[in-house]
């Protein structure tokens, strides 16, 4: 008889190869499944693999949290504590993702193709399709490794209060204490950081000097001689602006007719700490050029780095024959996109600034000594632009002619007109009180509705494509379905383009910085569309529509 004493069972330790790995909620795994094969839906611009792996990957943690809070709130009414999910139900939501997130990316595929092909854009890099899930992936753990830090800090918090204020309102209080830490160090610390050095490097950028740009002879440009404001004042924009445009003999080659040298005035940030004193330099400048004395004047509110569209400006002193002046200032260092989320204080007071510089001068000379007195502005341009006015009747009043190219979803006046259109004319070419003064229009060159409409008297367009991400782009987007997706779609933007919470909002957001990456007429590149816009604004006598063909190709010449 055997006297061993009986061995106990050897308990095994858990594995800990993937103790790295976060432990994950069921329901929120469900929830990330759903919304990250919803990313793959269509949006406004073509996307590449790596922006649509990022979007994926903050949609994929939008939805992993919706599920778990879903999960809680439903717990809480059923009144039972979360249980354990058994293997098969893992098995089940495994299967499932291998299915649907191979056919979202199929069908995603398919959908950038064929918004490729609306826009005509050929390029398409296979790499980075292969690349989408594995950004996506990466991108939901940062996200989720972030949110569980900001967990752990509330425990933290909520157990330290806990000794000297009650349970209750210690989680209360440490809710408040960490969500009040981390917008602050959002906003203080990465976003202002973020800013401040954006604001650096590209003030280096502003003291450069384009290629091909050289300091003007003619004293018809600021920074030329006799000019009030120096050339290394302008800012490379400016000096872009100023350095360059048609002369006398080119736009007299197209108008065959004996043409004028146009006059443009300038005032970069450098010539001025004060957006006021800025716009007063810039207009005396204009005034020292004769810029008073021409037939037609343009206050041009530029997007945030000063930048000018050069179709925008060359069509109207081509269409006026060179008998033209325009005028225009900087008001910050940022490209237009990020200027848009940040500096719009800035694009309201240089709008008004310098417009109301210019007026006073123009309402004092005589009736029949003024020059037609345009405004135009792209981007946060239209919305500096706007903001020298109160409504329609003051654009009517105190203009020859308005052009907005672009206007973001905010603008005051643009949403005020779209707002209130008329019954029956969707979103995207809206119709205002008939369309009496106000108009808007995707394609100037296939009609302005109403055409049966008479537009008398000093006209406003608004040029904006269904495919421009500024235009539509709006918190609203998070939680509201906007109108003009929910209408029948513009000719550059598939049918497929439906609203999803959230979704649709972080696309739309994502497609903001890459808005001026495709060919001009669409998404925010309004190149030729000026040409026959100018012609309907200042409708100048003598031009065919050989003539307005043969222009676009100057201003805007095709590759």
């Amino acid at each position: 008889m055997s006297h061993d004493l009986p061995v106990p069972p050897v308990e095994e330790k858990p594995a800990r190869a993937h103790r790295w790995l976060p432990r994950l909620t069921l329901p929120g795994c469900w929830g990330a499944l759903l919304l990250a094969c919803l990313s793959f839906t269509p949006s406004l611009l073509p996307r590449g693999g790596v922006l649509q792996g990022l979007i994926a990957g903050i949609s994929a943690a939008i939805g992993y949290g919706l599920g778990v809070v879903a999960a809680v709130v439903w717990r809480a009414f059923a009144d039972r504590d979360a249980r354990v999910p058994s293997r098969r139900s893992w098995l089940v939501l495994i299967v499932c993702a291998v299915v649907l997130l191979a056919v979202s990316f199929g069908l995603g595929q398919y959908w950038q193709h064929e918004i490729r092909r609306l826009m005509g854009v050929t390029e398409y890099n296979v790499l980075t399709a292969v690349a989408c899930p594995f950004v996506a992936a990466l991108v939901f753990l940062l996200l989720l490794f972030a949110g569980r830090g900001l967990r752990a800090l509330y425990h933290r918090v909520a157990d330290l209060l806990g000794r000297r204020i009650g349970r209750r309102a210690a989680r209360v209080v440490g809710w408040i204490l960490v969500v009040g830490l981390a917008w602050a160090a959002f906003s203080g610390l990465l976003l202002s950081g973020f800013v401040d050095a954006s604001n650096e490097a590209f003030s280096l950028r502003d003291t450069q000097t384009p290629e091909g740009v050289h300091q003007p002879t003619s004293a018809l440009r600021s920074g030329g001689p006799g000019s009030s404001v120096p050339w290394d004042s302008l800012g490379r924009e400016g000096r872009a602006f100023a350095g360059t445009g048609p002369t006398a003999k080119e736009i007299g080659a197209f108008t065959h007719r004996t043409a004028e040298e146009p006059i443009r005035a300038y005032a970069g940030l450098a010539t001025s700490d004060d957006t006021e004193t800025r716009a007063a330099r810039a207009v005396a400048d204009l005034e020292r050029a004769g810029g008073f004395q021409r037939e037609n004047l343009l206050v041009m509110t530029t997007t945030g780095s000063g930048w000018v569209d050069p179709a925008a400006v060359d069509s109207f002193e081509y269409l006026g024959n060179g008998d033209a002046a325009t005028v225009a200032i900087q008001y910050s260092y940022l490209p237009s996109w990020m200027s848009y989320l940040v500096d719009q204080s800035k694009a309201r007071e240089a709008g008004r600034d310098l417009f109301d510089a210019v007026y006073d001068k123009w309402s004092k000379l005589p009736q029949d000594k003024r020059p037609r007195l345009f405004v135009a502005g792209e981007s946060l341009g239209s919305f500096g632009g706007e903001t020298a006015f109160s409504g329609e009747a003051d654009l009517r009043n105190r203009t020859a002619g308005t052009v907005f190219a672009g206007p973001p979803n905010f603008n005051t006046l643009f949403r005020e007109f779209s707002d209130h259109r008329d019954a029956g004319s969707p979103e995207i070419e809206p119709v205002y009180r008939d369309g009496r003064t106000v108009r808007f229009t995707d394609e100037p060159t296939t009609g302005i509705p109403p055409a049966d409409r008479p537009w008398d008297g000093p006209r406003v367009l608004y040029l904006m494509h269904p495919s421009d991400p500024i235009v539509w782009w709006s918190p609203k987007l998070a939680l509201t379905e906007p109108d003009w997706i929910g209408e029948r779609p513009g000719s550059d933007v598939l049918e497929s383009m439906v609203w999803i919470p959230f979704v649709t909002f972080w696309q739309v957001t994502a497609d903001l910085p890459f808005s001026t990456g495709v060919p001009d007429g669409h998404g925010h590149t309004y190149k030729a569309a000026y040409v026959d816009a100018w012609n309907d604004i200042m409708r100048p006598e003598g031009f065919t529509a050989q003539d307005l063909n043969q222009l676009k190709d100057i201003v805007s010449p095709r590759d």
